[in-house]
Parts: C-alpha cells; sequence; structure tokens
C-alpha cells in the first residue's frame, strides 16, 4: 500500500511540506510574528519564552528535541533565530540533511524589528519553494508513526488501541517505523513488554524505566498506584493501575522492541520502538522530533463537559495529529475532533483485523494530504520538552 509524499534530500518522505522557524531560546517573538505573515510555516510555541533547562544535560535535550523537528520529513526547510544559546550547534546539524537551511542574529540583522522584516522575506521565499515540490508516491514502509493514548477506559484495551496496534504492525511489515511511550503507562505491564525486547539488554532499559518513574514518583510523597488510574479511567471501568497498563500496551502491536528511546531521540533503524517519555501533551513534540510523520492520540472517555466538542489540537507542531476511540460517547461528545471510530469491534460489525485496516487506509490517506479533523484549526498550543534534571 502507498501514500503520496514529499521526498527530502536525505531520503525521508514527507507528509507536509512545512518551512519551520525555531525560535530563540530567549523569546518566541521574532518566529511567531514571521509566522503570523506568513502562510505555510510552523513555529515552537513555549509557554514560558524558555524552553532550554538548567542543566546542560537538559539543554543538550531541548537542542536534540529542536534539531529533530528541523529535521522531520514534514519540514521542507528551516529558519533558525539567534541560536547562541544552543549547547548543540542547531543550523548545522539541520543543514546535514540538506535542507536549506537559513539562520537569524539580531546584532547583525538590525535589532528585533530589523530580524522580523529578513525572517518575513526569507520565509516567503522558502514557502514558495516548498510550494514548488510535487507529491510522488510511496511505500507504506516510509512511514514513521507515533502513539500516544489517553482518557483511558474498558473500550480502550479491548478495541482502540488494538486496533492501532494493528496498523503498526502493517507499517512495521512494510519495513517502516513505530514509536510507543509513556513511562507511567507501562508499571504493572513492563515484564510483558520486556519479553517482547530483542535482547536483554533493551528489555532492562524497559524494567528500569518503569522502576525509574515508579521511585520519582514515590520521592515526591506519593505513590503511582493511589494516583494512577485517575478518578476518569475509574468511572471508564479500570480499577487498578495493572489493568490500565495492560490495556495500554496494546497500541504498541505484537512486533519485537527494537530498543528504547530518548525524548526526541531518533530511531536508529525501522521497527518497533519505546520512548521513555511521560504521558503529557509535549509528548507529541517529542514524537515529531523523533521523526514521526503523524502522531496518533487513541482516547477512551473525554474529560471533557457536553458543551466542549473540540479535543487538544497537536503540540507536534508539524506533526499532524490524528483522534481516534472505540467509544461511543466520545464520538458523541467530540464529533468534531475524532478521525475514526473503532466501536464496531465492540459491536460486533468488526473484528481488530477488519477495523485495523479500514484505519490504516484513512491514515495512508492523512499522510497523502488530507487533514485530521483538529488540523483544520490554525491555534496551535504551546508546548515544552520531557526535561528531567532539577530546577535550580
Amino acid at each position: 500500500m502507498n501514500f503520496m509524499g514529499y521526498e527530502r534530500p536525505d531520503g525521508s518522505i514527507g507528509a507536509r511540506n512545512y518551512v519551520l522557524v525555531i525560535p530563540s531560546l530567549l523569546s518566541g517573538l521574532v518566529a511567531s510574528k514571521i509566522c503570523e505573515f506568513v502562510d505555510g510555516t510552523r513555529t515552537i510555541v513555549i509557554a514560558s519564552g524558555n524552553f532550554e533547562g538548567h542543566t546542560n544535560h537538559d539543554r543538550a535535550i531541548a537542542d536534540r528535541a529542536l534539531i529533530g523537528l528541523g529535521l522531520n520529513p514534514n519540514v521542507a526547510s528551516v529558519i533558525v533565530d539567534n541560536e547562541y544559546r544552543s549547547v548543540l550547534p542547531l543550523s548545522e546539524e539541520i543543514a546535514k540533511s540538506g535542507k536549506r537551511v537559513e539562520t537569524l542574529d539580531p546584532a547583525k540583522d538590525g535589532g528585533t524589528f530589523g530580524t522580523i522584516e529578513k525572517g518575513v522575506q526569507l520565509a516567503r521565499e522558502m514557502v514558495r519553494e516548498a510550494s514548488q515540490m510535487r507529491r510522488q508516491e510511496f511505500d507504506m514502509g516510509e512511514l514513521t508513526l507515533a502513539v500516544k493514548c489517553g482518557g483511558s477506559d474498558a473500550t480502550s484495551g479491548i478495541a482502540g488501541n488494538p486496533v492501532v496496534g494493528h496498523v503498526f504492525d502493517r507499517i512495521i511489515d512494510a519495513g517502516g517505523a513505530a514509536i510507543f511511550g509513556e513511562n507511567t503507562e507501562i508499571v504493572g505491564a513492563e515484564h510483558v513488554l520486556a519479553k517482547r525486547a530483542v535482547n536483554k539488554e533493551v528489555a532492562q532499559r524497559i524494567l528500569k524505566a518503569a522502576d525509574d518513574i515508579d521511585a520519582a514518583v514515590k520521592s515526591t510523597g506519593e505513590d503511582l498506584r493511589t494516583i494512577n488510574p485517575t478518578e476518569g479511567n475509574k468511572a471508564g471501568g479500570l480499577s487498578t493501575i495493572e489493568e490500565k497498563s495492560l490495556g495500554a500496551i496494546h497500541k504498541s502491536g505484537t512486533k519485537p522492541i527494537e530498543g528504547v528511546l530518548e525524548y526526541g531521540e531518533r530511531p536508529p533503524g525501522k521497527g518497533l520502538w519505546w520512548c521513555d517519555n511521560n504521558p503529557g501533551m509535549n509528548i507529541f513534540t517529542g514524537y515529531a522530533a523523533s521523526g514521526a510523520q503523524l502522531t496518533i492520540q487513541s482516547t477512551g472517555t473525554t474529560s471533557f463537559p457536553t458543551a466542549y466538542d473540540l479535543l487538544l489540537p497537536s503540540t507536534g507542531v508539524v506533526a499532524p495529529h490524528f483522534y481516534t476511540t472505540a467509544n461511543p460517547r466520545t464520538v458523541a461528545l467530540a464529533p468534531t475532533s475524532i478521525d475514526f471510530y473503532s466501536g464496531g469491534v465492540l459491536e460486533g460489525t468488526d473484528t481488530i483485523e477488519s477495523a485495523g485496516e479500514k484505519l490504516l487506509e484513512m491514515v495512508l490517506d492523512v499522510v497523502s494530504g488530507t487533514m485530521t479533523k483538529v488540523e483544520t484549526i490554525k491555534h496551535q498550543n504551546p508546548t515544552s520538552f520531557y526535561l528531567r534534571d532539577p530546577v535550580f
């Protein structure tokens, strides 16, 4: 099965064709103003205006994520604003892919207003260049998909997540890559994942990640098992963390786990990868930095009031966001957000395999250019990076 995408100089295939403007570590003002003026651009919105971290380790993670976003196949070219405080050479690393990379420097470009003017003109030129590219047909093995589950309930583990897992299996069989994660969502089922690891080292890393997050929560005086499942999960039919995790890991499919990724790290090969990340919305930023052309959220119940039918837009910046559920109530509450319904598995009109094939067809349609429902909203939520060192 094939999709229509944009070929990049490094051989990767894009599902979208953006110009990415990477903001300064000090402020996103210049980048945001450039994107306000120029259609076809994307930038990273940071709530605090600062996402560099405090330790050099965390700063390197943030830089790795920024580089990864620039390298994402959905990006045609990149503008980097004022990178002097970066630990890693952002523009240099992105340029290794063969993409056009331009830099802005307020010290040379006329301060804030001069930099905005230069950036707008560069972005206009780069967007026009990108618009001259044409989609071509490629095998689905060129795809990297990433998934998060949320609002887990009884429908998630029985139908919602396994249908996504079927798509993962099909993409991997075709030669592609798939990423899943959420360290708090494997506790109680980490031993099951460890058995799927390709070797003992990968298995030990999975087990250690579960132990580490369990210990980190306990260090705060809390216990993961008293705060997870949440009240919403319990209302949806889940009673223990083990039950929730056993349902959550179904989203990964059945393939061997090739390795463990850090936040924003790119898979060194094809196949299935587990990422040591946390289930906040910044997970999608990390997935895009890891090279995912599409991010999927498999959701159970919604915690939104019935008056709200719009689920959260993606924080994946350059990766479109796709919602799927097996819960009919969620579809009824959020019809303007849910892209795919797999509840037919529970209703007896579908099997996991048949629903999975339908989902795969829709995924291939989206990566060929069709917008997801929340992608049609121009609003972009602020994001952050998953930084774990102490703040001082």
